[in-house]
């Protein structure tokens, strides 16, 4: 129980902590290797986990959302993040390079078909992966849906999500001059990619304080500085990814292309008060997609930690496991 509002951690809901039977480098080209990891039961129904960003990395937290007597659990660190190398590089790093990736990380581990479960970036990844690959995915596990049209990224970066942290707001905003505040992704890129490190880690600072601070629904907008290697790198990736409106040829591509997918079922977690990825896009998605659940959680956020969304991601994939037999 949390000791201030007597809620059950989100802890509670999760499984113990899964050893890892198998974990490597795998060469997917371009001067890239990425880190990939299996646990739980190698037998079990497959299941490869996308992380977030762009620019997270995996994490052992993540491995403790699926029955581990049920599961084969994949975790891998996507293009530059991570333990995957070269680190924090932006060469040869694109949704359709990832969506490659996956493809060969299947066919490495020798599986025919896999859930696809992934949250927020992972979202948008995972839907890119079954609109090109739909014969691959045996279910689609989305939270925090995020699908990188253009009004997704002007609610996070240019003033939509400010508006219910304006004290927050002015701190990412007004480290920028007030020239180039029309246009905030490409001035944070702008020193992002400056060359001088300094000056990279601290906008790279600032721009993930801007993200954290507002993930959870419980925070008071207090976070620490990330350490300055990972802040750089995250900020580096994901503003690169955003730079390029996620690589996509046309906006809202997405759910325009939701047609390639329609023989995949999925299941969607949202929390109804998401700063980061406001509910209205996993509304869409679910409308726009026939085989997809749609679960609200109530008094919830963006973060995966988030108690009611845990409870209801283990009991999604509780669920799809007994289904599956």
């Amino acid at each position: 129980m949390d000791k201030v509002t007597g809620q059950k951690s989100a802890y509670s809901y999760l499984y113990p902590q899964i050893a890892v039977y198998d974990h490597r480098m795998l060469d997917v080209g371009d001067g890239h290797q990425l880190y990939v990891e299996q646990s739980g039961n190698p037998a079990g129904i497959p299941v490869v986990v996308l992380h977030g960003g762009p620019g997270g990395g995996c994490s052992p937290y993540m491995r403790r959302y699926f029955d581990p007597s049920r599961y084969r659990i994949i975790l891998f660190d996507q293009r530059g993040c991570g333990r995957s190398k070269p680190f924090a590089s932006v060469e040869a790093n694109t949704t359709w390079h990832l969506v490659a990736d996956i493809e060969k990380i299947r066919r490495a581990l020798g599986i025919d078909r896999w859930m696809v479960f992934g949250g927020s970036w992972g979202a948008t990844l995972g839907l890119a992966y079954a609109q090109s690959h739909p014969d691959r995915v045996l279910h689609l596990v989305l939270r925090g849906v995020f699908t990188a049209r253009q009004s997704e990224l002007d609610w996070f970066y240019a003033g939509g999500a400010g508006r219910f942290w304006p004290d927050l707001w002015a701190e990412f905003r007004d480290a920028i001059p007030l020239a180039e505040q029309g246009d905030l992704i490409a001035a944070y890129h702008k020193r992002l990619f400056s060359g001088i490190y300094r000056e990279e880690v601290t906008y790279g600072r600032i721009w993930s304080r801007w993200e954290n601070a507002l993930a959870a629904i419980g925070s008071d907008g207090a976070v620490g500085d990330a350490n300055p290697d990972y802040a750089r790198t995250f900020a580096r990736i994901e503003n690169h990814y955003f730079l390029n409106r996620a690589f996509f040829e046309q906006d809202g591509e997405l759910l325009s292309n939701i047609d390639r997918m329609s023989d995949v079922s999925g299941t969607i977690v949202q929390g109804r008060f998401d700063m980061i990825c406001p509910p209205q896009t996993a509304y869409d998605l679910h409308r726009a997609w026939p085989r997809s659940r749609l679960v609200m959680i109530g008094q919830a956020g963006h973060a995966l930690s988030e108690p009611g969304i845990t409870r209801a991601l283990v009991m999604t994939t509780d669920r799809i496991a007994a289904e599956m037999g």
